[in-house]
């Protein structure tokens, strides 16, 4: 398996720094699925997580311009034999990038009906914050 991740890395390195981004998703499910919303300054992220008992199962963290969904979904099966494995279960962890920083204090989540809602507001920084530059004199020796 270490060659395989070594021979990816040097496509990576040749091709671009993501070249195999788009392929991912056809090799693997991205689990859980998200659609998002891009508005002037903010972005909506509907996040699917059917089979969720309860929020606090799920941690959202906001990072600059990545949005990290982590948790488990528990399907409770008693007894019986599974022939069939399409609905994602078990521990997730899904990294997304953002198409521009957010605010990390004005972020709001709901879940209802298995479908979580991430609002996220864009950072503005305050350009009218000018920080004034020492500039060192170097003597000529």
């Amino acid at each position: 398996m270490n060659q395989f991740k070594d021979w990816k890395t040097n496509l990576d390195r040749f091709f671009g720094q993501d070249f195999w981004g788009d392929f991912d998703g056809m090799m693997k499910p991205s689990v859980p699925a998200i659609n998002m919303y891009q508005y002037d300054n903010e972005l909506l992220c509907f996040v699917n997580i059917p089979g969720m008992n309860h929020p606090k199962n799920v941690d959202v963290l906001v990072d600059h311009s990545t949005l990290t969904l982590s948790g488990k979904i528990e399907i409770n099966n008693r007894g019986g034999h599974q022939i069939k494995a399409e609905i994602a279960d078990g521990a997730f962890e899904r990294s997304i990038d953002l198409p521009f920083p957010v605010r990390h204090d004005k972020v709001e989540a709901t879940y209802k009906h298995g479908l979580l809602v991430i609002q996220l507001h864009r950072y503005i920084s305050d350009s009218t914050k000018q920080r004034p530059i020492t500039i060192r004199h170097l003597e000529d020796e």
